[in-house]
């Protein structure tokens, strides 16, 4: 996750040959592709209410 990055709030996956953004709300693919993402995936899944205020907080600057 980056500070004071574009709407919608996602997060950032990469490994061996691939990465993705990913939205928090959904978890659906905004770009690129998902390869081998499960464990990150379900990290993820388990941890909406956390990505969320980590988005808050690094993205002050979009509301």
């Amino acid at each position: 996750m980056y500070a004071d990055d574009h709407n919608p709030p996602h997060f950032h996956i990469e490994g061996r040959g691939w990465r993705a953004l990913i939205a928090i709300d959904g978890f659906a693919v905004l770009a690129g592709r998902i390869g081998e993402a499960g464990a990150a995936m379900d990290w993820a899944q388990d941890k909406v209410e956390r990505l969320h205020a980590e988005w808050d907080r690094l993205n002050t600057l979009r509301g």
